[in-house]
């Protein structure tokens, strides 16, 4: 089982990977080159390796078979990425067949996988907005999120990207 769920989360970042334009998901590694992504300045590419701080943030919260997801990808820097990729892992599977914001897939009946565009040293963040029906009427769900991908970065504080968070069926938000 545990090898047949790493071969689908395989297949999804292949998705993500080698989803072409118009799928409103730009393939990792877009940008890299032309200045996104590599810590480019007016003199030209960085020299050495690109390091970056991805963070995620938001809220989610879960009330009567529903799950609303607020997922915010920002780069602290201090080099600019072509772009990030966050996988939400959810403890109770949503409901099948749900259609998901630009950006973001299915990597398996319990995980999402959201691809922000380019992110600027110290910009706005990327977000997502996710309403999911639940199976049935969990008591409380568990998600937890991580970064899969941000361009080949060195992260020196990967404590921001990597959340575990215990939602209640209280219809309250939990904020990480």
């Amino acid at each position: 089982m545990h090898r047949a769920m790493m071969v689908v989360s395989a297949a999804a970042m292949a998705v993500v990977t080698g989803a072409g334009s118009g799928s409103g998901v730009e393939a990792p590694g877009a940008g890299v080159g032309e200045g996104v992504g590599q810590g480019a300045s007016e003199h030209g590419p960085q020299q050495g390796p690109v390091e970056a701080d991805v963070a995620h943030h938001g809220h989610v919260s879960l009330w009567g078979g529903w799950l609303a997801v607020r997922l915010s990808t920002g780069n602290h820097g201090p080099s600019d990425l072509a772009g990030a990729t966050a996988r939400l892992a959810f403890s109770e599977p949503p409901a099948a067949g749900q259609r998901l914001p630009a950006g973001c897939l299915w990597g398996g009946d319990r995980v999402v996988y959201c691809q922000s565009g380019a992110l600027r040293a110290d910009g706005q963040d990327s977000e997502f907005r996710l309403d999911l029906r639940t199976v049935g009427d969990p008591a409380e769900v568990s998600m937890d999120i991580t970064t899969v991908w941000n361009g080949g970065a060195e992260d020196l504080n990967p404590d921001n990207d990597k959340h575990h968070v215990l939602v209640p069926a209280t219809g309250d938000l939990y904020i990480y």
